[in-house]
């Protein structure tokens, strides 16, 4: 019969971690005497990050002795103490390959079902100070697992454990651990999994994704508003970057010009779906070529893309386009990337845009007046006045050939002409906003600067708005996830400190930063982290996925080889290296 040999608590504490704090609860120690198991945790437990671990799915984290021993050889380790590896209960029994999800036992007082699987988090590599612990874990089958309290009540070291219902199914702790983050997955056990009730439902959610042929968006576990860990897969039309001519610029405001492009040999370009971008690179000056990011802003033909740029005050790239770019001049162009882009359906649509965030809505609105598509469709636009009001014809005009069209322009800096009822003095606010008629099941795309997206999100969700059908553009940096470790003052991207390296050129494409390769840096996270570039991961050793980018262009080696290599143009920076130049869309 299993017993339980130990039962371990800590609360969480700041513990310094490469030059930053992390607020963690990893660190648990054995206990005497009973212990009340409440819905939530132990009696004088706690977790850090609520969003990954802890709450009612994962109340209780369990370890095997036998995995201990299993590490003290493998480590060679002879001082892993009960608790180190986070858990709350060390057991004698209960092996991860025979324990089943949706099992029941009885611990004392308390009865108990699993859930899942241990997430692969790089703090138990941090508790331990084996930083590829995580990927180890999953590697060697030994994750551990979660317990949801069923009946509360004491529990003690010494108690035997009782298995009192065996899950549905018959998969064990193992078989869901490998089927999430190992290769070669068998579907009739994706199946099977999605008929446990037991399963969490971040795990479920992966194993439907999976199920469906994708890659899972984001780290199970973790709650959807933390938004998608991982970049959604995309094809690009060619690698890396190809010549293109500059066809002609035209000046649509006194700080917004249009670019079009054409190919070198005539050929014809590759259709995008409208709500992509254009990534360029242009060397400016003496300094190594920088790489922007800017969206199409029309639909693409056979023979031209275009795309609009705003001259930002410091803007090196920006200004070059806006000052020294001409006509028949060549630039470097990679293949159309994004999944900002317009879905299709039947569903009312919404663009809501400000400033130069209009060029990306704009090339939808381009697709739905080529063909009169018979949706309604709201256009709700935010500009300084009427001369800072980029495309304000072209856009009117495109309104005109739908059938079903709403405008509404709001001008900040000035007030509109008494024959312009389209056009509104201020800002949208909430209760406008509702009078504005856009339906419940509106499909909404937001462009603009982030303060606005998330004022307008939020918004929106009140006025009864479900969230996945609100679509959002970001220009710069996606938002970090940085699982535990504490927020610090929000920082410009920047060089790296110390001597510049000597290895290839590597640029972060969207964050505007080109730097040299130096091996001080043990992976492209470790040098985007030394930039203060927006960075997101959980496990940090090529397992979760969370920190998978796409690569524009160039090539890499593994420093540890990820148990499952990602899809073809992403690259796991947590454990890689450049061997060439690359370009990140990062």
């Amino acid at each position: 019969m299993a017993t339980l040999l130990s039962v371990n608590v800590g609360m969480p504490k700041d513990v310094p971690w490469q030059g930053r704090t992390v607020h963690t609860g990893a660190w648990k120690a054995p206990v005497q005497g009973p212990r009340m198991v409440r819905r939530l945790n132990i009696e004088g437990d706690g977790q850090g990050d609520l969003a990954g671990h802890g709450g009612e799915i994962r109340a209780v984290l369990v370890y095997q002795v036998q995995s201990y021993h299993y590490w003290q050889k493998r480590l060679g380790r002879d001082d892993l103490t009960f608790g180190i590896f986070g858990e709350n209960f060390t057991v004698d029994g209960l092996p991860d390959d025979e324990v089943c999800i949706g099992d029941r036992y009885r611990i004392g007082e308390a009865e108990f079902e699993v859930t899942q699987p241990r997430v692969t988090c790089y703090r138990v590599g941090m508790r331990l100070g084996e930083p590829t612990m995580a990927a180890l874990l999953v590697a060697h089958h030994r994750p551990g697992f979660y317990l949801r309290v069923i009946t509360e009540g004491r529990v003690q070291a010494g108690d035997d454990i009782t298995l009192t219902r065996r899950g549905p199914e018959a998969l064990s702790v193992a078989d869901i651990d490998a089927l999430l983050y190992l290769p070669d997955r068998d579907p009739a056990k994706l199946r099977k999994a999605l008929n446990i009730p037991a399963l969490s439902p971040g795990w479920q959610q992966s194993f439907r994704e999976l199920a469906a042929a994708q890659q899972p968006k984001q780290e199970p576990g973790w709650p959807g508003e933390r938004a998608a860990a991982q970049q959604p897969r995309e094809e690009p039309e060619w690698p890396g970057f190809k010549t293109m001519r500059v066809a002609r610029i035209v000046r649509e405001t006194p700080t917004v010009s249009s670019v079009y492009l054409d190919t070198t040999d005539g050929t014809p370009l590759p259709e995008a779906r409208p709500g992509q971008y254009l990534s360029i690179r242009i060397a400016v000056g003496d300094a190594a070529p920088a790489v922007r990011s800017y969206s199409l802003s029309s639909t693409p033909t056979a023979d031209a893309y275009r795309i609009s740029v705003k001259h930002e005050p410091h803007g090196k790239v920006s200004g070059y386009i806006h000052t020294a770019l001409h006509p028949g001049d060549l630039v470097e162009i990679a293949s159309p990337r994004g999944t900002f882009v317009l879905e299709d359906g039947t569903r009312p649509v919404a663009f809501i845009s400000a400033g130069i965030g209009a060029t990306p809505v704009l090339a939808m609105l381009h697709r739905l007046a080529a063909t009169r598509d018979p949706r309604p469709v709201w256009w709700i636009h935010i500009a300084h006045d009427r001369a800072h009001h980029a495309f304000a014809d072209e856009t009117h005009a495109l309104l005109a050939q739908l059938p079903d069209a709403h405008e509404h322009i709001y001008y900040t800096g000035e007030a509109p002409c008494p024959d312009q009822p389209s056009i509104t003095q201020g800002r949208p606010s909430a209760s406008s906003l509702a009078t504005l008629g856009i339906p419940a099941d509106a499909d909404v795309y937001l462009c603009g600067p982030t303060a606005f997206m998330d004022h307008f999100g939020g918004v929106l969700r009140d006025h009864g708005l479900r969230p996945e059908r609100i679509h959002t553009e970001q220009f710069s940096a996606l938002p970090a996830i940085n699982p535990g470790v504490t927020p610090t003052a929000a920082l410009r991207p920047h060089q790296p400190p110390g001597p510049p390296g000597t290895g290839p050129l590597i640029t972060f494409s969207r964050s505007g930063v080109t730097t040299p390769w130096s091996p001080v840096h043990g992976s492209l996270l470790d040098l985007a982290e030394a930039c203060d570039i927006p960075t997101r991961w959980s496990c940090r050793t090529g397992v979760c996925h969370t920190c998978v980018t796409h690569i524009v262009s160039g090539d890499i080696t593994y420093t540890i080889p990820p148990l499952e290599l990602p899809e073809a143009g992403t690259v796991l920076v947590c454990c890689s290296a450049p061997t060439t130049e690359i370009v990140l869309d990062l």
